[in-house]
């Protein structure tokens, strides 16, 4: 990558005017170029509202002895988890779906256990739509480009299934709302793979805030800060560039929910408090451009995939909730930065922070706390979900062991009939922050009203259960 980056600069293509070429419209932190229609129809779905026709945050559908799963997009993600999801006892996968055979045949080779006849669907683009009809299905778990989750997710319920849903769960407000609509009109879960909700970090000090070790949260911090430049132009990481397509399309806080959702579960939004308002401000793009126009001058058809802009590199984004509370949100990827989802938690009584050293706590303006005392409040804090299957989980991997824990609980709450962790609530919430984003950078970061989408709800929803109270009995297999 820096090979890259030195070339740049010695063949004169940095800082060359490149924004100004005919493969795009230049476009500033004001966001001029996105189209006057479609930032009209984000303020105005904004603006929405609904008469919520049953309450998902809570709900515990009927338990499912043996959950039977069609997977729906086999990339990178949605591979691994077929790998992951087949050490679990009480499931079935039923069917693999992917527009290009070799990934789907490659994903069902991942599976270990025995047991697991699925059935392959490549005929098409829409092949996932026979996957979804299917009476031998309870869920539907879709690791598509991310303008196919919603409509996916949609159909799915519609027919019968429940849902698990990769980040972010919708692209628009619309697909938001429609999203909260269909689960509760058909009482199925929506439920959106926010692995980092599972961070062991994250998990610690979600248990530590419920149990008023900060005292009351005052602000949270969260990112995702992530240098995948080069891969955006590389076809065999983007299928069809649909990420490039994404940041050529919108300007804004495109990937929100890795840093937004472990904040949102530490405040209890939705559930006591919900996101009230945010603003929004972009740079400009210092970076992308630039490698797009080398790029396609050896491949030209990446031309067929740029948008009307260039997302700016950095975007900010700050939003306060209706109990005063505020959160600062960045996203990045596109500098030569360090990973870092920040992860920070502020309150009366004590501070968590993470990135980029690993996760400290502080009790007071002095300083961390040390290794020891991080260890004693480690072995106080550590939620049972980490005690039971932790342990587990880092052998099967996955971002460090944090996917293997979302689908285990996702699993496990399922079998045993059990709310979601993150519900078709949250799924919206947290995904709604990228539209909104775009319209708040468009207009010189002026605020704009997040939606409710509990109707009022969150004022009485209980907190999410971390005691294992209930459950808790879904069982792992490793091969030797």
């Amino acid at each position: 990558m820096s090979n890259r980056r030195t070339f740049l600069k010695q063949s004169g293509l940095a800082g060359a005017g490149i924004l100004g070429s005919p493969l795009f419209t230049a476009v500033g932190a004001n966001g001029s170029s996105l189209p006057g229609e479609r930032l009209a129809e984000i303020r105005r779905q904004a603006a929405s509202r609904h008469r919520q026709s049953s309450n998902m945050c809570g709900y515990a559908a009927p338990p499912i002895g043996t959950v039977r799963i069609g997977f729906i997009g086999v990339g990178n993600r949605g591979s691994a988890a077929v790998q992951r999801m087949g050490y679990l006892q009480g499931v079935a996968i039923q069917a693999i779906c992917d527009v290009r055979p070799e990934k789907a045949a490659a994903a069902k080779g991942r599976i270990k256990s025995p047991g697991h006849g699925a059935t392959l669907y490549t005929d098409g683009p829409e092949s996932w739509k026979a996957v979804c009809d299917r009476d031998d299905i309870d869920l539907i778990y879709i690791a598509t480009p991310w303008k196919l989750h919603a409509p996916i997710a949609r159909y799915a319920m519609e027919h019968g299934k429940h849902v698990a849903v990769e980040i972010p769960a919708a692209t628009t407000v619309a697909d938001c709302w429609s999203l909260v609509e269909t689960s509760e009109k058909t009482k199925k879960h929506c439920v959106m793979l926010e692995n980092c909700c599972y961070g062991f970090f994250e998990l610690l000090t979600l248990n530590m805030a419920r149990q008023g070790f900060f005292g009351e949260l005052i602000h949270g911090e969260g990112a995702y800060i992530h240098d995948i430049l080069d891969s955006l132009v590389e076809p065999e990481k983007r299928f069809g560039y649909w990420r490039l397509e994404e940041n050529t399309h919108r300007n804004g806080n495109l990937y929100p929910t890795h840093g937004l959702g472990p904040i949102c579960q530490a405040m209890g939004i939705n559930r006591g408090d919900r996101l009230a308002y945010m603003t929004s401000m972009a740079s400009d793009d210092f970076m992308l451009a630039e490698l797009v126009e080398k790029s396609a001058g050896t491949n030209p058809s990446l031309r067929e995939h740029i948008g009307p802009m260039v997302r700016g590199n950095m975007n900010t984004s700050t939003i306060r909730t209706a109990k005063g509370r505020t959160i600062m949100l960045q996203h990045d990827v596109s500098s030569p930065r360090p990973y870092s989802r920040i992860h920070l938690l502020s309150g009366t009584a004590g501070t968590a922070r993470q990135y980029p050293l690993p996760g400290r706590i502080a009790t007071g303006h002095e300083d961390w706390l040390n290794d020891d005392e991080f260890a004693t409040l480690e072995e106080r804090y550590t939620p049972p979900i980490v005690k039971r299957i932790g342990e587990l989980a880092k052998k099967v991997g996955g971002h460090g062991g944090k996917d293997f824990l979302m689908d285990w609980r996702l699993i496990d709450c399922l079998r045993n009939g059990l709310p979601m962790d993150m519900d078709v609530y949250d799924a919206a919430a947290w995904s709604v922050i990228g539209p909104l984003s775009e319209w708040s950078a468009a207009n010189r970061s002026a605020s704009i009203d997040i939606p409710d989408f509990t109707n009022g709800a969150w004022e009485n929803n209980a907190p999410i259960d971390l005691t294992l109270e209930k459950g808790g009995n879904t069982d792992v297999v490793l091969s030797s």
